[in-house]
């Protein structure tokens, strides 16, 4: 089966090709791209759209805008090519990426996307239980790398990749193939634009 994943999640958008567990071929670069480095997947690998059997996207968490984009695009691709869609957090992808890793996604406004006994939570750094000599990978790794490191956590080079949310892995840990709508995007918190309107409404 031809599958098609992508991330949209975080800074760095990736996506993939993958045919029965080989990687065709892989881009990263941003979301606004994506669509852009889809074609050129197809293209590179003699393909064109048509060939997709299946899409995994990433389900955050993220970006607000990043997820929306990702998740809306999955969604007109699979009822062009009337293909099924299945979902992976970006967490779960993110911990794929190094044997027993602890993912990290920078939330910004001074905190952290990550794993709290197996479920996404969202934590100010300070408040993250860091294990002794276990491996922290993502973009809020990177950032809280001094925090991270000063616990005893080891923190891969800035530039690895074990830092990014490389498609390949979503293709691997993707389940449960089915309508788009099914993919749900992980949302921590309150895009700021619902949160200034609750705030407005807070204060008539």
């Amino acid at each position: 089966m031809l599958i098609l994943a992508f991330d949209t999640a975080t800074d760095v958008a990736t996506s993939a090709l993958v045919a029965e567990g080989e990687v065709l071929g892989e881009r990263a670069s941003r979301a606004a791209r994506i669509l852009d480095d889809v074609d050129g997947l197809l293209a590179e690998a003699g393909l064109d759209r048509g060939a997709i059997e299946a899409i995994v996207v990433g389900t955050g968490p993220g970006s607000y805008t990043g997820l929306r984009m990702g998740l809306i695009m999955a969604r007109t691709l699979a009822f062009a090519l009337e293909v099924p869609v299945a979902g992976v957090s970006t967490l779960d992808a993110l911990a794929a990426s190094t044997a027993g890793a602890v993912p990290v996604i920078d939330g910004r406004r001074g905190e952290v996307f990550t794993l709290v006994n197996g479920e996404p939570g969202c934590l100010r750094p300070e408040q993250l239980r860091v294990e002794a000599g276990r491996a922290y990978v993502g973009d809020g790794a990177v950032r809280y790398r001094v925090l991270l490191e000063a616990a005893g956590a080891v923190v891969p080079p800035d530039e690895d990749s074990a830092h990014v949310p490389l498609a390949r892995a979503h293709a691997v840990l993707a389940r449960d193939f089915g309508p788009a709508e099914l993919a749900e995007p992980i949302y921590l918190r309150l895009p700021d634009a619902e949160r200034a309107i609750a705030r407005e409404e807070a204060r008539q």
